[in-house]
């Protein structure tokens, strides 16, 4: 994907000595612009153009401005460009409804459709968003298969994006328990912020001795409040109040973050004053497992490799202790604690590759009594991969009953910590996801696309529909929770690659053989093994079509010709064998060594080809053989799949071809060659099959036909070099060569050099 690496950022900070437009902040204003990129129609998640945003801490307004620009004069009809909005990560998007892989969960992002013709520009305006990255994706409809030659015309559109933020630079602090007496009028909301700890389990946000001044009815407050930003997957908690006072609760906030506070008048014309305050409760803190603070790194790496194995007969609840294989596992719970926290180490594998263990080994215990938690911090550049949870019940020494089950919830931003009272898997902003494992399912997967930049939280506790386990109060899971590029590594017929916005890495899986969907696991279109194996077959033999040409240039002595033909023949073969996308694949070396001598070959036998029909000095021709070869090298290490790289060299042959039959025609006025049988049964015949070969390599292959369309193509252009080839030069044992082929040849020595005639050669054609 060609991606320009710049970006333009425009700093404008309008600072009004005067209070700002809400009356009770100072805003400044910031614009940030990206070049327009080229679009692609869809078919995988890299024909998407992928931009990511910064906005800061206290926007008040964002507005997006998206241009789309066609690049060429000539109509293309209208198209719809789809941009796709999602906040913390980038949008994981299903245009073309294909299926997802098993146990993957993704949730839509905010989508727009804008229609183009020439040039269309929208805007995107955002009241209070979140602070972060923001990231805009957009596409061109699905694709229609169609193989567009490199460096041919065709309709192209390009896509900027431009942002415009307005920022509240003094904000107001809402404490804990103090009062703040603020005032919203029209247009004037109040914007606060409020700092939510770690371990918060409620917070509440209360307006009260509201006073507007007008009569009876100044007392009514008549205010909206709104605790939250506003981003695709979430929205802000609003209450409409009434009377002097009114209160917002949130159960679970996010924690060690802050959030915004908005409040106003919900009537035209209506300004009110009014105090507020907030206030939080911690329920519960956890008590940490398994990490003391003599504990150093050498001590953690050598506990994370010691698996807990839970044993049934020596595990027992002995007041608040609980004991696995005679070693203490959970510590003793302090009063205000209602949770175990198990420390977390993570280890960055590689890119797009993080792997999260706790601290005591893979194996956690969970009791019915409390939960037991595990953070994992996920930053930016994770954001890009797949999130991973595989939760296994080890069931080896401990037998759960029918009712009984080990819930998990994983959520960002904050934990869900009451689970045993079947309370959903959500917090006060953000959605979470649950799974459970029992002794019928010991084993859960949870694949997350792109997940969120956040810090991740899973809470793990066993329920039992009784309110006594039984004998079971304690198992032993194994939560692995792990990041990866792609889901599965795209599986069988699919490919993990690497993409790249500027300096921020995504991974896509590119499907083949038919296959589709998010992890190529979608077979609705999929090719079966017959028609794998069909596909190479004809596009490998087609390849034999060669040999004639091959036959035919020894035949007539044109060594030099055959031996080019042969090198095409031999690495389009193998070439086409390691290019296939199914199972039916075999490559002999390199696949970008098979490629580059595929196409150094085939514009190679157009070159010789079309020199040997010019007829010249053999000096000169092989001179010419040689030049062209290297240029044409040189070019296809450039741009091997540039149409010109194909058109260039075989135009510049024909012009030099034609110069030369002209040439020839002029001096002997007539007709170059001179016979009609050369003209009515090679040539016209040789110049059909090279038309309709080029007409279908550029114009007529799409996915689907490719198959067929390039198989013909290999049997039009070695059948066109049968019918091209001129005819054997005339006397060419006057050069050494004997009539006919023959094993003992032996050239005519005079001297210390090779005879050759000093007759002047004709160069006709019979």
């Amino acid at each position: 994907m060609d991606v320009c690496f710049f970006r333009g950022l425009v700093f404008v900070a309008l600072t009004a000595w005067t209070l700002g437009e809400d009356g009770q902040v100072t805003f400044v204003s910031e614009l940030s612009s990206k070049l327009a990129q080229k679009l692609s129609k869809y078919a995988w998640y890299g024909n998407v153009r992928l931009q990511r945003f910064q906005i800061p801490e206290e926007t008040a307004i964002a507005r997006w401005v998206f241009t789309v620009t066609k690049g060429h004069n000539f109509y293309c009809g209208q198209h719809n460009v789809s941009i796709h909005i999602r906040w913390a990560a980038p949008p994981v998007i299903n245009p073309i409804g294909l299926v997802f892989p098993n146990a993957t969960l993704w949730k839509p992002s905010l989508s727009l459709t804008l229609p183009v013709t020439s040039h269309t520009s929208t805007t995107f305006n955002l009241t209070n968003p979140a602070p972060g990255d923001w990231y805009i994706a957009a596409h061109l409809p699905e694709d229609d298969g169609r193989i567009e030659q490199k460096g041919f015309p065709s309709c192209s559109y390009f896509f900027q994006p431009q942002l415009s933020i307005r920022r509240a630079v003094d904000t107001p602090i809402l404490q804990q328990g103090s009062l703040l007496q603020q005032t919203a009028g029209p247009d004037k909301p109040a914007r606060l912020k409020l700092y939510v700890p770690e371990f918060a389990s409620s917070l509440s946000v209360s307006v009260a001795d509201c006073l507007s001044g007008e009569g009876a009815d100044g007392r009514n407050c008549s205010l909206i409040l709104r605790l939250g930003s506003i981003a695709p997957q979430q929205s802000p908690v609003t209450v409409n109040c009434s009377g002097i006072s009114c209160s917002a609760m949130l159960s679970n906030p996010p924690w060690d973050t802050w959030l915004r506070v908005f409040v106003e008048s919900s009537k035209e014309n209506h300004t009110v004053t009014f105090n507020i305050v907030s206030s939080y409760t911690v329920k519960c803190k956890p008590t940490s497992v398994g990490l003391k603070a003599e504990d150093g790194i050498n001590g953690l790496r050598s506990n994370s490799s010691f698996a807990n194995t839970t044993s049934a007969g020596n595990h027992s609840v002995v007041s608040d202790t609980i004991t696995l294989s005679n070693k203490s596992v959970l510590t003793p719970l302090l009063p205000s604690a209602c949770v175990w926290s198990i420390p977390v180490l993570y280890e960055e594998v590689d890119v797009l590759s993080l792997r999260f263990m706790a601290v005591n080994g893979p194996n956690v215990s969970v009791t019915n009594t409390h939960p037991t938690l595990l953070t994992y911090p996920l930053f930016t550049q994770a954001t890009g991969g797949t999130l991973n949870l595989q939760l296994s019940l080890n069931i080896t020494n401990v037998t759960l009953g029918n009712s009984s089950n080990v819930v998990a919830c994983l959520s960002p931003w904050a934990p869900v910590l009451d689970l045993y009272n079947s309370q959903p898997c959500h917090t006060a902003l953000f959605g979470g996801y649950n799974i459970q494992v029992n002794s019928s399912t010991p084993k859960a997967v949870l694949r997350l696309p792109f997940p969120e930049s956040a810090t991740w939280y899973l809470t793990l506790q066993l329920t039992c529909n009784s309110s006594d386990c039984g004998n079971t109060s304690v198992v032993s899971v194994v939560p692995e929770v792990f990041i990866s590029a792609c889901v599965e590594d795209c599986g069988k017929y699919g490919e993990c690659r690497l993409l790249r916005s500027y300096s921020y890495l995504y991974s896509a899986c590119a499907c083949k053989a038919g296959w589709s969907g998010w992890g190529c696991t979608d077979n609705s279109t999929a090719l079966s093994y017959s028609q794998q194996l069909t596909a190479t077959m004809l596009l490998t033999l087609s390849n034999l079509f060669f040999l004639p040409a091959i036959i035919v240039a020894l035949k007539r002595f044109y060594i030099t010709e055959a031996s080019v033909y042969l090198f095409t023949m031999v690495f389009s073969t193998f070439y086409h064998a390691c290019d296939q996308p199914g199972v039916a694949v075999l490559c002999i070396m390199d696949y970008n060594t098979l490629q580059y001598c595929d196409f150094l070959g085939s514009v190679c036998s157009f070159w010789v080809t079309i020199l040997c029909m010019a007829r010249v000095k053999e000096t000169f021709k092989y001179t010419l053989f040689m030049l062209g070869a290297l240029l044409i090298a040189m070019s296809m290490q450039l741009d091997r799949k540039g149409l010109w790289n194909l058109l260039g060299p075989i135009l510049c042959a024909l012009l030099f071809m034609v110069t030369t039959w002209v040439y020839r025609g002029a001096r002997r006025r007539h007709c170059y060659p001179p016979s009609w049988k050369r003209w009515v049964f090679y040539l016209v015949p040789g110049i059909a099959c090279a038309l309709i070969g080029v007409c279908l390599y550029i114009f007529a292959e799409t996915e689907d036909n490719y198959y067929y369309t390039h198989s013909l193509w290999h049997m039009l252009v070695a059948t066109c070099v049968v019918f091209m080839l001129p005819p054997k030069e005339r006397k060419r044992e006057d050069l050494g060569w004997s009539r006919g082929w023959s094993w003992n040849w032996r050239p005519r020595v005079c001297g210390y050099t090779l005879c050759q005639s000093s007759k002047e050669e004709l160069y006709t054609v019979t």
